[in-house]
């Protein structure tokens, strides 16, 4: 892999130039974006900012939205499919109530029933809809 720098005084911008998106390129894009999508979360009358890429996944629960990081729960006041499309390739529906932050991934559990199941680095656990086991193979695949 070659690398090239240049500075350019009036734009900030990152060009990657790769033959297909990998972890190293997700990494490069996650690290040029931290700054640019910090969120508001609320818990107990606090509200802290929060980094995406210290989230672990965002959970739907009936008509509000929260964020995981490290087993405490935020209150983000968007809906997934707005957090879906501004985070995009950072996260991955896993079920219709769960959008997942795949580096933050331990590792994948399957069930007897056929499920699989994720869990998180905290140990926090999830299952895989039907719905979304394509997608979640295909991410699967992409992270070797």
């Amino acid at each position: 892999m070659k690398f090239k720098f240049e500075q350019v005084k009036d734009d900030e911008k990152v060009v990657v130039y790769a033959k297909e998106k990998n972890t190293l390129v997700e990494q490069i894009e996650n690290l040029c974006v931290q700054d640019e999508y910090l969120l508001v979360g609320y818990q107990n009358g606090r509200i802290k900012e929060i980094n995406p890429i210290e989230v672990e996944c965002f959970i739907s629960n009936g008509d509000k939205v929260y964020a995981l990081i490290n087993k405490e729960e935020y209150l983000i006041k968007k809906r997934l499919y707005e957090l879906n499309e501004l985070l995009g390739g950072m996260f991955v529906y896993i079920n219709q109530s769960c959008l997942a932050n795949f580096n933050l991934v331990d590792h994948f559990d399957a069930s007897i029933g056929g499920t699989l199941i994720v869990v998180f680095k905290s140990g926090y656990k999830d299952y895989v809809s039907r719905r979304q086991i394509k997608n979640v193979k295909e991410r699967i695949g992409k992270r070797k």
